[in-house]
C-alpha cells in the first residue's frame, strides 16, 4: 500500500502516455473536493469546492483549494466537471472563474442551476454544459461517461474518464439507496460493465468506509417526521442543508398531511428550493407554502419553518433563534427538528444551539435521540459491492479523513486488490497511471487559501496564530518613549492591556524592570528601535509567564523623540 512520504518532491514531467492525477483538495478532509487530471498536457477537473472552518480558524468564511499548482495553466483547463450541488464540491468555483471566467462547467440540471445561481451573486455568468447520466461527451484529450448515482440531493453524477493511457471511474459522493424517493438508482449496471471494459483506476468516496453493512433508506425517515408533527402540539421548526431536497420534500409531505403551512427561512434555503422547485425537483402543493411574513397571522400549531443551521453556523438562521437574535423568537413548547448529520468538527457548535433551543423552551429531536437522518454516503459493505462489480486494477480513496481512507483501502484489499496497488495519497501527492499501473511519483503545493470577508489568500497561519492567542490569551501594548540620539528612555513607559485578565496596578512591578533594561541597552549603546522592542517584549513576556502563567500578545512600540 503506497502512501505519501514526507520526503516527497516535485513530480517529473510526465511522460505523454502517462495519465497524472492531483488532489488538491478532499483527501484528509471533509470538504474542499477537486481533483486534478492530466494528460498530453491539457487539463481535466473535477469538482472545485470549499471547507468550512473550524473554531481554530477564527474569523475565516470558507477555505479554498490552492490553485497554485495550475495558476499557470488555466488555458490548458478543458472543462470543470461538477459531480453534484455541494458546497463541498461546487462552493469554490467562483473563485476559480475568476482567474479564467469561460472555463466550461460540466454538470447535471439541478447542479448547473444551484451553481448559476451562486455564479449569479458573484456577477459571473458562466459557460455550460449540462449532461445527464448515460450521456458522453468529450473535452480535448479526455472522453467522459456520466453516470447516475444516488446521494443525499438529486442529480449526483459519477464520471467515468477514458484516455488512450487508460480508464479511469471517479464516483463523486454516492450510496445505494434502492428505495430512494425519487426513484433514480446508482447505476450499478454502468459499474458492472465499465470493470468488464476494464478501470485501471477506482477513485471512490470513503465517507463511511469505517460504518459496516448498508445505508438506510431515505423512506424510513418519513414515519420519523410523521411522530414528530404528530406529537407537536406548537411551530415546528426544521433544520437542514438548503441543498437537501429530498428532506425538504419529506417535510412538505408532513405538513400538507397534518394541515400546516410551511415558510423557508434563510436566503440559501430560498433560493435553492425555488430552483428546485421550478425544475420540477421539489412537488409543492398549491397553497402549502407561505412567506415567513404570514406566520403571525397563524396559530402555533398551523406553522413549520424550515431553516438553515444544522451545523451549528454562527450566522445561521437556527443559530441565530437560539441566541435570540432573530426575528423569529424560539418559544416554551416549540419543537425543533434538526434533519442532518454532525459533519465531523462541528459537534461543539450544534450542542451549543441545541442547548440554546432548550433554554427558551423548545423540544430539541436530532439523530442522537430519533432517526431524522441517514446519511447519503455509502457505508462498508456498498464500497465492497462497487470494488467486486468495477474490479479496478488500482484505487485511490478519496473524499474523507484519514481514518475513512484507511477504512476504505482495508476494503479494496479485501475485494482481493493486491496492497501495492493502493494509492494511499494526501492532498498534493501526485498519482501517475503509467501502463497500466498507478505510482505516487511527488507531490505540489496544495495548502489552504483563506477568505476572510473580501480578502481571498491574505489571511495566514501566521495571522490564525495570532488570532487565536488574541482570542485566548488577550494583549498587552506597551508604549516607550526613547532619545533617538542616545537611546536613553525619556518618561515612564506606558501599558495599556485588553483581555489579558492582568489588573492595570499589577504592572507597576514590571515597569521598573523595563527601565532598568532599556537604561542598560542605552549604555550599551543599542539604539536600534527593534533590538529595543525585542528587550521589551521580552522582559514584560518573562514577566506575565512566571507570575500568572499566561502568554498574550505583546505589542511594544518604541517611539523616538
Amino acid at each position: 500500500m503506497s502512501h505519501p512520504h514526507p520526503e516527497l518532491g516535485p513530480p517529473p514531467p510526465p511522460d505523454p502516455d502517462t495519465l497524472r492525477v492531483v488532489a488538491l483538495g478532499g483527501l484528509g478532509e471533509i470538504g474542499r473536493n477537486m481533483t486534478v487530471f492530466e494528460y498530453r498536457g491539457k487539463l481535466l477537473i473535477v469538482d472545485c469546492g470549499v471547507l468550512f472552518p473550524e473554531e481554530e480558524q477564527p474569523g475565516v468564511d470558507l477555505i479554498l483549494p490552492d490553485f497554485d499548482y495550475i495558476r499557470d495553466r488555466l488555458d490548458d483547463v478543458e472543462a470543470l466537471v461538477l459531480t453534484h450541488g455541494h458546497e463541498d464540491h461546487i462552493g469554490a468555483v467562483p473563485f476559480l472563474l475568476r482567474e479564467r471566467p469561460d472555463i466550461p462547467l460540466v454538470g447535471s440540471r439541478l447542479t448547473l442551476a444551484l451553481l448559476s445561481a451562486k455564479l449569479g451573486e458573484h456577477r459571473i455568468k458562466p459557460e455550460t454544459v449540462q449532461v445527464g447520466e448515460d450521456d458522453r461527451r468529450s473535452f480535448g484529450p479526455f472522453d467522459l461517461e456520466f453516470l447516475a448515482v444516488n446521494h443525499s440531493i438529486p442529480d449526483a453524477l459519477a464520471v467515468a474518464v477514458r484516455t488512450t493511457a487508460g480508464t479511469l471511474l471517479h464516483t463523486g459522493d454516492f450510496k445505494m439507496d434502492q428505495l430512494p424517493l425519487d426513484g433514480r438508482l446508482t447505476d450499478l449496471a454502468g459499474f458492472a460493465r465499465l470493470g468488464d471494459e476494464g478501470v485501471d483506476l477506482l477513485l471512490a468516496d470513503s465517507t463511511n468506509a469505517e460504518v459496516p453493512g448498508f445505508v438506510t433508506s431515505e423512506r424510513d425517515i418519513s414515519p420519523v417526521i410523521d411522530k414528530v408533527f404528530d406529537e407537536a402540539d406548537q411551530r415546528i421548526i426544521v433544520a437542514c442543508f438548503a441543498s437537501h431536497v429530498h428532506r425538504v420534500q419529506q417535510v412538505l409531505d408532513s405538513a400538507k398531511s397534518h394541515g400546516r403551512k410551511v415558510a423557508f427561512v434563510g436566503r440559501s434555503m430560498v433560493r435553492n428550493m425555488n430552483i428546485a422547485r421550478d425544475l420540477g425537483y421539489l412537488t409543492v402543493p398549491g397553497d402549502l407554502l407561505v412567506d415567513v411574513k404570514q406566520l403571525d397571522d397563524l396559530r402555533p400549531d398551523e406553522a413549520v419553518l424550515v431553516s438553515t443551521g444544522s451545523q451549528g453556523e454562527p450566522m445561521s438562521a437556527l443559530t441565530r433563534m437560539a441566541n435570540r437574535d432573530h426575528q423569529i423568537r424560539i418559544e416554551e413548547g416549540d419543537t425543533v427538528l434538526l434533519a442532518s448529520s454532525l459533519i465531523p468538527g462541528n459537534e461543539n457548535s450544534v450542542n451549543r444551539v441545541i442547548n440554546g433551543l432548550t433554554r427558551w423552551g423548545a423540544k430539541v429531536v436530532h439523530k442522537g435521540n430519533a432517526l431524522v437522518h441517514v446519511s447519503g454516503h455509502a457505508p462498508a459493505g456498498e464500497l465492497l459491492y462497487v470494488h467486486n462489480m468495477v474490479r479496478p486494477r488500482n484505487f485511490m480513496p478519496v473524499h474523507g479523513e484519514w481514518r475513512h481512507m484507511r477504512a476504505h483501502a482495508r476494503v479494496a484489499a479485501l475485494a482481493g486488490l493486491d496492497e501495492e496497488r493502493i494509492c494511499l495519497a494526501e492532498d498534493g501527492v501526485v498519482v501517475d497511471l503509467h501502463k497500466g499501473r498507478a505510482r505516487i511519483t511527488g507531490k505540489v503545493q496544495a495548502g489552504y487559501v483563506y477568505v476572510d470577508g473580501a480578502s481571498v489568500g491574505d489571511v495566514t497561519e501566521s495571522a490564525l496564530k495570532d488570532r487565536r492567542i488574541l482570542g485566548e490569551e488577550g494583549f498587552i501594548s506597551v508604549i516607550v518613549a526613547v532619545d533617538s540620539t542616545s537611546g536613553k528612555i525619556v518618561g515612564e513607559p506606558e501599558i495599556h492591556t485588553r483581555g489579558a485578565g492582568i489588573d492595570v496596578e499589577a504592572y507597576d512591578e514590571v515597569i521598573p524592570k523595563i527601565q532598568e533594561s532599556l537604561e542598560k541597552a542605552a549604555s550599551d549603546g543599542i539604539t536600534d528601535p527593534t533590538q529595543l522592542r525585542q528587550l521589551v517584549r521580552r522582559g514584560i513576556g518573562r514577566w506575565v509567564n512566571e507570575t500568572y502563567r499566561r502568554r498574550p500578545m505583546i505589542v511594544p512600540v518604541i517611539v523616538e523623540i
